[in-house]
């Protein structure tokens, strides 16, 4: 009896884990190589080197990045057709810069405006491809403002 009530116990755990997919480490965060470096999306906005906002309104935006009906026109394409193997990340550098999506303005971050493919929103800055479950349209766009940030950075340091 002792062995049912256990098994009766154990069984909502097993259910439970299976169902929400329990992961034991951290899944990796969607990222960019720029030449021998890497731009990463940040879990944690408050050590990430550069913030990006949103906005919905063209006029206010600093960066304008279009999302694309087709991956031959875009400048990053985003696409789930195989699982995430450990290991094919971009690894870690020592010049990694972590971008992270900020909730509140922040005096000179890039504020971009998502211009829906279409030519009454004006022309985009950068295009964008996303059929992802695991990234949105906004990290990817993210992840792209920050990579050429990061990219003009490096080609004209400031001494």
């Amino acid at each position: 009896m002792l062995r049912f009530k256990v098994l009766v116990s154990a069984v909502p755990l097993i259910a439970a884990a299976v169902f929400a997919k329990l992961e034991l480490a951290p899944s990796p965060q969607p990222c960019i190589a720029v030449g021998a470096d890497s731009v990463a999306l940040g879990a944690a906005p408050f050590r990430a080197d550069l913030h990006v906002e949103f906005t919905d309104d063209p006029a206010l935006a600093t960066v304008r990045v279009a999302l694309a009906e087709n991956p031959e026109t875009a400048d990053l394409v985003v696409v789930d057709d195989a699982p995430a193997k450990e290991g094919e990340g971009c690894g870690l550098s020592a010049a990694r810069q972590v971008v992270a999506i900020a909730a509140d303005p922040r005096p000179g971050s890039p504020l971009i405006y998502l211009v829906r493919d279409d030519a009454s929103d004006g022309p985009a800055d950068y295009r964008i491809y996303v059929r992802s479950s695991r990234v949105t349209a906004e990290e990817a766009a993210a992840l792209i403002v920050a990579a050429h940030r990061h990219a003009d950075a490096s080609a004209n340091p400031v001494l």
